[in-house]
Order: structure tokens, then sequence, then C-alpha cells
């Protein structure tokens, strides 16, 4: 690809990535098809929909469409995200949404971008910061534990969800955290989704006090590299208003925004 400009990516990131679905699926999730929308049960804290496109579907088959995942969800006594791109038609989705229940969340920037750029960065670390990819569920418990620091809120379904992706293929994610001794300062992830020319990219808290001093940007660097190895040509990543700006001063453009809708029964 030569035509790196925002439409050429944002055709690349629907056509190749959506609808997101873990391949393999790990063990205990299941995948479910209604119309052009796909349910998937037990990744999670709480299902998730996702989509290509909604084939046209407006109005009232619009809202029937939403109404069977609320009684689904209802049922279940589980939550549900429904996870909605900013270019997504109807232009009135959110809307028909939030009438049917489902709850708007921060909303964040999807950036894609090509791989070798990042590749090719050389990030300094802070003296005593390591970087170490891990595998063991010791390690997933303290990612999470640094993450509930950062946010304030239980964060063990990190620890259930990334355990069941590395037994169901260990070729398909790589968890990098960067530490000093025994402390977690910052974590992200990799993903290798199959048949597509990406790596997507996911954490990447850090603990505020190590905050604007390379660690992110070594995370970033790192996994672009683990991303080169596999033959992947383009990056993407759904991104906070706070890992935007140094995403894209390393290259990546914003091709479009995605936010959560939640219904919680």
């Amino acid at each position: 690809m030569t035509d790196l400009d925002a439409r050429t990516l944002r055709d690349a990131y629907d056509t190749q990535l959506r609808p997101e679905i873990p391949d393999p699926l790990p063990a205990g999730v299941t995948v479910e098809r209604d119309g052009p929308l796909v349910r998937i049960l037990g990744l999670d804290k709480r299902g998730f929909l996702t989509y290509r496109t909604l084939d046209g579907l407006a109005g009232a088959e619009l809202d029937a469409l939403i109404a069977r995942q609320v009684e689904v969800f209802r049922a279940r006594g589980e939550g549900v995200e429904w996870k909605l791109n900013g270019h997504d038609e109807p232009a009135d989705l959110g809307d028909r949404l939030r009438a049917a229940g489902f709850v708007p969340e921060d909303r964040e920037t999807v950036v894609v971008g090509p791989v070798a750029a990042l590749a090719g960065a050389v990030p300094v670390l802070p003296d005593g910061v390591c970087l170490r990819e891990v595998t063991a569920r010791e390690d997933l418990e303290r990612i999470a534990a640094m993450e509930e620091e950062v946010w304030h809120d239980d964060r063990s379904h990190l620890v259930t969800g990334l355990a069941k992706e590395i037994e169901a293929d260990p070729q398909s994610i790589t968890i990098v955290v960067a530490e000093v001794g025994e402390t977690v300062v910052s974590a992200g992830w990799i993903r290798y989704p199959a048949n597509t020319g990406f790596g997507t990219l996911w954490g990447g808290s850090t603990l505020p006090e190590w905050r604007r001093k390379g660690v992110y940007r070594a995370l970033v660097a790192y996994r672009a590299r683990l991303a080169e190895q596999r033959g992947r040509t383009l990056l993407q990543v759904d991104c906070s208003e706070d890992s935007r700006p140094i995403l894209e001063r390393l290259g990546l453009i914003a091709v479009t925004t995605t936010t959560p809708y939640v219904y919680t029964p």
C-alpha cells in the first residue's frame, strides 16, 4: 500500500478487521449471528456485538435487531457492548441504541498506519525500566493490579480473557510488560488477526508517575517490531485522547472513532 490517506486506511480497517471475531475461538467462547450482527459470548466480563456493516438496515427493522439483542442479554442477566464506529450507518444508530437502553461510554479514536516507521523507532527507556514478554498467570494478575491502580475499577476480567487467548493460540497474541524490579509500570499487548496485514495494539495503561518518560512509546515500538517480524504491514489502535498525540507523531492516522454503547440488564 502506497496511498496512506485516511480513507484508504479506513477501508483496510473495515475489510480486514471487521467484524472483530477471535480466531481461533478461546475455550468457552461462542459466536452467534443475527442477520449482519455477530454476538460474541464468554470472552470478557460482558457480551460483545460486532459487524462489518448493517447491510442497510434502518427504521423499524434496525430497532427490531437492537431489541432482540436487549432480550438476549436481559435473559442472560449479562451486560453487552455494541461497538459503534463513527462512520457506521445509519447516522441515527447511536440515537436508536440510546432509546433501547444502551449507554455510551468514552469515545476513542481509531488510528491506523504503516508498521515500518514505528518498528524502526528506538525510544530510550528510563533507567531501571525493562520490557519483557509474559504469558504466566501471575504476570497477568500483576498487569490487572496495575490497571486497577490506574483506572480505579475491577480489571480481573483481563486475567481470564488474556489467559483464554494464550491457551487458544499463543502465537496470536504477545503481551509485554514494562517493569522496574517487581513493579509493573505499564503493559500492552499485540494481536495478529488471522488472514490480515494488521497487528492491533491494546492496553498501554501506565502508572501516573511513569508517564511522559518514553515508556508508552517504547512499548509501541517494541510491538511494532513484533508485527514486522510476522510480516504485518499495518498497525491499528483504538486510542484515548492521551495516547492519540503520541501515536500520530509516530505516523498513525485517525480514520474514524469508536464508542462502546453498553446495555446493562
